[in-house]
């Protein structure tokens, strides 16, 4: 599957690496030139711009923008001309989740998909695998679900919750599709640490 990713921080391009080492494609973009060159001993496609990474994504594009919440609706803006019905914007940072309701309703007008994912594993995701809480439609996590699981730390030989009644799905493997969209990121939310008043 191919996947173009925004934002190549410390935990965001081991995202990259994670994938492309299980055989997806990625073509990324960063506004720092060193996030990008940090990324020169993997098979990624480096795009100089926004537009240039939208042109360089196969129809249906998946874009999964990992950057600070405050940007996210200035890259939305920027991307929306550029894309088409039947692509999808993952924001895996930590947007509050009624922006993600909202941005979502935004862009189903355009037929344009949007997912919230809570992601989970920091620097460490790249051995041990990312724990990821999505929010959105039933058809667009379905789809996606081979990126989702690439990125998921799997089960491994930890035994399944007594009582659970041996039903398997996908939180044992370590993702979830939460609910509607806004729902990952509002589950995410429970999961950040807290500070005491």
């Amino acid at each position: 599957m191919q996947v173009g990713m925004i934002g190549l921080g410390r935990m965001d391009g081991n995202l990259v690496r994670r994938l492309t080492r299980s055989g997806h494609s990625c073509v990324v973009f960063d506004k720092s030139y060193e996030a990008m060159e940090g990324l020169s001993q993997e098979d990624v496609l480096k795009a100089s711009s926004l537009p240039d990474l939208v042109e360089k994504l196969e129809s249906p594009r998946v874009i999964w923008m990992m950057v600070p919440a405050a940007f996210i609706d200035q890259i939305i803006t920027e991307l929306t001309p550029h894309l088409d019905p039947n692509d999808i914007l993952i924001d895996g940072g930590n947007s509050y989740y009624v922006d993600d309701i909202r941005r979502s309703k935004e862009l189903a007008s355009k037929r344009i998909h949007y997912l919230d994912c809570g992601t989970s594993g920091g620097v460490m995701g790249l051995d041990r695998g990312y724990c990821l809480m999505i929010g959105g439609s039933n058809e667009a996590v379905q789809t996606f679900d081979p990126l989702f699981k690439t990125l998921a730390p799997g089960r491994g030989n930890i035994p399944l919750t007594p009582g659970s009644g041996g039903l398997e799905g996908t939180a044992p493997q370590g993702y979830l599709h939460c609910g509607p969209s806004g729902s990952g990121h509002f589950v995410k939310m429970f999961r950040l640490p807290r500070l005491s008043p």
